[in-house]
């Protein structure tokens, strides 16, 4: 139970710091090419991959792959809404949701 609790940790942990350093390079994008913001992101995805990397030792690629990526795009979308003001059309929403029934039908396909 705890190592499910550490890995679960570990994955947000990556999806965290990869939506961070997404919203990191988007500040930093169109300024100096070493400004802040930029090395921020940057630094942000260097340690994403360092959680990422622990997961896929002891997980399946075929699982966290998608469910890290899907829920980064989640969290990116609305970090740009809520950040940004960026609008997303009901088609984009429709999409996010079809990106959370498909982490899903994953995630259960896997404890099944």
């Amino acid at each position: 139970m705890q190592t499910k609790l550490l890995f679960s940790l570990l994955i947000l942990l990556s999806v965290g710091l990869n939506t961070s350093g997404q919203i990191l390079l988007k500040q930093g994008s169109g300024q100096n090419p070493l400004n802040l913001y930029l090395l921020g992101g940057l630094s942000a995805y260097a340690l994403s991959t360092v959680f990422y990397i622990l997961v896929l030792g002891k997980l399946n690629l075929s699982v966290i792959y998608p469910v890290v990526i899907g829920l980064t795009t989640i969290g990116t979308t609305i970090a740009g809404v809520l950040i940004f003001s960026e609008k997303v059309s009901t088609v984009g929403w429709m999409g996010v949701g079809l990106v959370i029934a498909g982490i899903s039908a994953i995630a259960f396909g896997k404890i099944s």
